[in-house]
């Protein structure tokens, strides 16, 4: 199993550096891997002068899954936009054909109090967020930035093709006949044509899956109700823009962003994995980043990419033992618990495997 690891920016080498340690745990107990590590970001931009550099492109290319810190920095906010860190991500997304983004939001019941939201509200929370990666306004053309009539004008293209949506609608049904058969389809068709065809598309794939119950909602109702009633939510598919604030929001009803891992996916089960959180730079070199959204994200690798289901369960349930245990990171805190950091965290999940 081979794995392209890729620190990344800020708190990346930080919280990369335990899971990097937790898969060296399993490796020490049988688990057959390999790790490369290779420059993507504002890393990459400072030492090869791209975001992206082709031996990161080719390692990434050769390898069975990527696992990934975060990158960006606000000292990388003055360079043209095609060198900035964020153009690595995207641009490694695309390069890999990694159009479904698997984002869960999950409470664990030892954070019930770090959530924003009322424990009674969001006691038992456990959302799947399915979101298009490779299409959407973030990659639709014309783009940029323009004169007319002597004034600037910005232009981004929100787009999606029948294809698109139909491929990462299949994901979203498959996932939700994995739990409770239930998906909800996220647009906002009665203003935006192409979520018009977005839904339109969705509901023609679910004839294809008559054992799961399809709703649709309008986004800024979405967006409401992940507030009001979370739990009314099994499964959510929607579009890239969409998704990322989605996905966002629904993170700090599980507590904090720095729990929450992601899978991004092509169609052969090649996958990069990363907490959904930022390179967090005004925390980054300090030892106190949350990295257990990083170590969820790399028993999710083994579970969807290499289907290797019992050592991925090993990583979460002992990252659920931890929190039993009452350690915590400064995001999750509360008095009566732990204060630890982050690589106090890495050390009592590997102590828990």
């Amino acid at each position: 199993m081979k794995i392209c690891v890729l620190p990344g920016d800020g708190i990346g080498p930080e919280i990369v550096g335990q899971a990097v340690r937790v898969l060296e745990a399993l490796r020490s107990d049988g688990l057959k891997l390999e790790m490369e590590t290779a420059l993507l970001g504002g890393c990459a931009v400072d030492q090869a002068g791209e975001p992206y550099p082709e031996a990161t492109r080719r390692l990434a290319r050769e390898a069975d899954a990527v696992l990934l810190g975060a990158v960006g920095g606000p000292q990388y906010d003055t360079l043209p936009r095609e060198k900035r860190p964020e153009r690595g991500l995207l641009g490694i997304r695309k390069d890999l054909g990694l159009f479904a983004n698997l984002r869960p939001a999950m409470l664990y019941p030892e954070l019930a109090n770090a959530s924003s939201l009322k424990p009674e509200i969001v006691a038992g929370l456990d959302i799947l967020i399915v979101r298009e990666l490779t299409g959407d306004i973030y990659f639709g053309e014309p783009r940029g930035i323009e004169t007319r009539d002597g004034q600037r004008v910005g232009i981004n293209t929100m787009i999606y093709s029948e294809a698109e949506i139909r491929r990462i609608a299949c994901v979203a049904f498959g996932a939700a006949r994995k739990r409770s058969r239930r998906l909800c389809s996220v647009d906002k068709m009665n203003v935006l044509e192409c979520t018009q065809l977005w839904r339109d598309v969705v509901t023609d794939v679910a004839r294809d899956y008559p054992d799961v119950e399809l709703s649709h909602m309008l986004v800024d109702n979405a967006a409401m109700q992940l507030v009001r009633n979370p739990k009314q939510f099994d499964v959510m598919v929607t579009g890239n823009m969409f998704g990322d604030i989605l996905s966002d929001e629904a993170s700090m009803l599980t507590g904090s962003i720095g729990m929450l891992p992601s899978a991004s996916l092509d169609d052969k089960g090649k996958g990069l994995y990363e907490p959904i959180h930022g390179s967090a730079p005004d925390i980054a070199g300090k030892g106190v980043a949350n990295p257990l959204a990083t170590i969820l994200s790399a028993a999710m690798m083994l579970r969807y990419t290499f289907s290797q289901e019992t050592a991925a369960a090993r990583i979460e349930g002992a990252v659920k033992k931890v929190l039993g245990q009452g350690y915590r990171t400064a995001d999750i805190y509360e008095a009566g618990t732990k204060k630890v950091g982050t690589k106090e965290m890495g050390d009592a999940v590997i102590a828990a495997l």
